[in-house]
């Protein structure tokens, strides 16, 4: 059962009773969801399976791209194009529509990537991605060791080129994305159990980080800040122990959504944008919403 620690705030998000159902299982491990309106599908990973599939309602699971390198997080820019972070291979990629692959993140100061994770295209066509360097071990990616010594988060820029550090001292940047003005960014380290949130500059660069929210384990299932996303207000949702954490745009946390398994990602999704998918250990689920994701380039 959901948990709520504001009711009044937290049942404007969802019904009271709302239940989170089940529609595909038998992953390893699930990741990255996104939602192709174009296609009406949604893409999401199985790192350990190497492997990105689609999920719709007429056809269920697809194999789309296997082997993945063991991508992780998955998004779209403004053209529909899949940008996929890659564990074992270290890059962030996106697929042209012929279907070539473009690697356009590789390396940063000569050394290359820990393990990109999960990435936000802003409308101007930047790329903030996270990298911590969880895919250089066998469990969710190539064993190999680190040619960094931290842990950043970056920025590719709308044209391209070698990613800019923004952040180096997160012990490990994970989940990440933009307030509904793009005038803030949020990203979380699983290590500390916090979501940290910046501002914005004209530039593109991050000012003042501080600690948006924090969350505690106390008797719930397992479970650690990963995946991150905004509603349509500014309500921020994180994965986290017992499922999925939702704290209001001032850092207050309204509830949980209780998962059946440990989550690790989530995204929106359907034809509205008010359908909360979430990717979870081995299943893939969805919840329904009262409201709506926080707008995003692909989203039309």
């Amino acid at each position: 059962m959901n948990i709520a620690k504001n009711p009044d705030r937290f049942y404007q998000l969802l019904d009271e009773h709302a239940e989170v159902e089940r529609v595909a299982d038998g992953f390893e491990f699930t990741e990255g969801p996104v939602w192709n309106p174009r296609e009406a599908r949604l893409y999401f990973s199985d790192i350990p399976g190497d492997t990105i599939h689609t999920w719709d309602e007429a056809d269920g699971v697809q194999v789309f791209r296997r082997p993945s390198h063991n991508s992780n997080g998955l998004t779209l820019d403004a053209q529909g194009r899949l940008i996929a972070c890659e564990h074992g291979s270290s890059h962030v990629t996106r697929q042209e529509p012929d279907g070539e692959v473009v690697v356009i993140a590789s390396h940063y100061q000569g050394r290359e990537l820990n393990s990109p994770n999960d990435a936000a295209v802003r409308s101007d066509g930047a790329i903030y991605f996270t990298d911590p360097p969880y895919g250089r071990n066998p469990e969710h990616g190539v064993e190999r060791d680190r040619q960094l010594d931290f842990q950043g988060v970056y920025r590719i820029p709308p044209e391209g080129g070698e990613p800019r550090l923004l952040v180096d001292d997160l012990a490990r940047p994970n989940g990440i994305c933009f307030s509904p003005d793009e005038r803030l960014l949020y990203v979380d380290d699983t290590e500390r159990m916090h979501v940290r949130v910046f501002e914005v500059a004209a530039d593109g660069s991050l000012l003042d980080g501080r600690v948006f929210f924090e969350e505690t384990r106390a008797d719930l299932p397992r479970g650690v800040p990963d995946g991150m996303k905004a509603d349509e207000h500014g309500d921020v949702y994180c994965t986290g122990p017992g499922g999925i954490w939702v704290a209001g745009p001032d850092g207050e946390v309204l509830g949980i959504i209780r998962t059946p398994e440990s989550a690790a990602n989530l995204n929106w999704g359907g034809p509205d944008w008010n359908t909360l998918y979430i990717t979870a250990t081995h299943g893939l689920y969805r919840v329904q919403m009262k409201v709506r994701g926080a707008h995003t380039p692909y989203m039309g």
